[in-house]
């Protein structure tokens, strides 16, 4: 088969490696992080690339999960749309849905981290749980430079306001969950995730990640995991332990 794979460019390394190794042909199409801030603009993003894939492909590979409900609605249009199984992209990072429920269901609200973030020069990797990696904003870096500007438009008061207001979203968390692929040296983002975690008062975990639900959506192998989506469907939340579903789109 020769597959189109559409995915957030937070699983660059895993997403090329898993690839190089498929046995099929594998074409790679990034969009940039932190598009799941905005639902209905990843929605349209994602639309746009599915209808933009040149002809040729067996099928088109989403390395997304729910992201918020951005990707409710997507419509497989010439060939099949593959999708995970998944609320976010912590459930590819994990390999899982049940890895997911385990690390997330009665758990303290989870901060994460993974390697690919944090290499890129993005700021840390983020997500409540149920919201996915990639809140944006997530960091501490620029922020005396930003309350000088904040200054600077508003003044005093009001830039204290607004710092106040954007750090509102630290006191949520109490755990950061670090995600360990394996795919190169993470020890420098192992490090900024713990040093994050111990100045914000958080419990710090490391976590054995996994790609096998990454692979089998890149091999084909496409079971219980990974939703198939046929010419003249389209992706429904299911609202139960299936994540998602497909339906009918309009017209069809």
């Amino acid at each position: 088969m020769r597959l189109q794979l559409i995915t957030c460019d937070i699983l660059a390394r895993p997403a090329y490696l898993c690839a190089a190794r498929s046995p099929h042909v594998v074409d790679i199409a990034m969009l940039p992080r932190g598009l799941h801030a905005e639902p209905p603009d990843l929605r349209t993003r994602l639309q746009v690339a599915i209808d933009a894939s040149p002809p040729g492909h067996d099928a088109i590979v989403l390395g997304y999960g729910l992201c918020g409900g951005a990707t409710a609605g997507l419509q497989a249009r010439e060939v099949p749309l593959v999708v995970p199984r998944a609320h976010d992209c912590i459930t590819l990072f994990l390999g899982a849905r049940e890895r997911y429920r385990t690390e997330t269901e009665g758990r303290d609200p989870t901060y994460w981290y993974v390697n690919d973030q944090l290499e890129r020069d993005y700021g840390a990797a983020s997500g409540s749980v149920g919201a996915g990696i990639g809140a944006g904003g997530d960091t501490d870096d620029g922020l005396d430079e930003l309350r000088v500007s904040y200054v600077e438009k508003y003044g005093e008061d009001n830039a204290d306001y607004l710092m106040e207001v954007m750090g509102a979203w630290r006191s949520h968390y109490r755990r950061a969950g670090f995600i360990s692929v394996g795919v190169t040296d993470e020890s420098a983002a192992e490090g900024t995730a713990r040093a994050q975690a111990k100045r914000r008062g958080w419990l710090f975990e490391r976590l054995e990640g996994s790609l096998v639900l990454l692979r089998r959506l890149i091999d084909g192998d496409w079971d219980e995991d990974v939703l198939v989506l046929q010419p003249g469907e389209r992706l429904a939340m299911s609202y139960d332990d299936d994540v998602v579903k497909a339906v009918p789109a309009a017209g069809s």
